[in-house]
């Protein structure tokens, strides 16, 4: 049986200690707040104030609806189409030459992922 290297415990150690920040990786810190996946725009703003800026589109989906009884599937059912729109705002976030910049991203009016960017200025 051989002998795991002196490093490798540490190595862990450490790795595990990331782990949590990485649950929040959708979520928008601003100076000691925190605005989490799911949180409304409203919250955003309270939190964070105006983005420097915002951009806004409309996405569609289309998806096929079966039509049967009880949503049994057989051969030779009708399908309908369906498309639902969506409303999807990114927003900037500028906190300066120290910091990354942030793009929140809204689905429907609800935090779904934020991105980073370069530095600042």
């Amino acid at each position: 049986m051989r002998a795991l290297p002196a490093a490798l415990p540490a190595a862990l150690v450490v790795a595990g200690l990331a782990l949590p920040s990485l649950v929040h990786a959708s979520a928008l810190r601003c100076d000691n707040k925190i605005v989490s996946e799911g949180a409304s725009q409203v919250d955003a703003l309270a939190k964070c104030g105006q983005p420097v800026a915002k951009q806004s589109k409309t996405e569609y989906v289309t998806h096929k609806v079966k039509e049967g009884a009880r949503g049994e599937t057989r051969y030779g059912e009708a399908s309908t189409e369906v498309t639902t729109s969506t409303t999807v705002e990114e927003w900037t976030y500028n906190f300066g030459p120290h910091r990354l910049i942030q793009v929140a991203i809204f689905r429907d009016g609800r935090l779904v992922d934020v991105r980073s960017g370069s530095y600042g200025y």
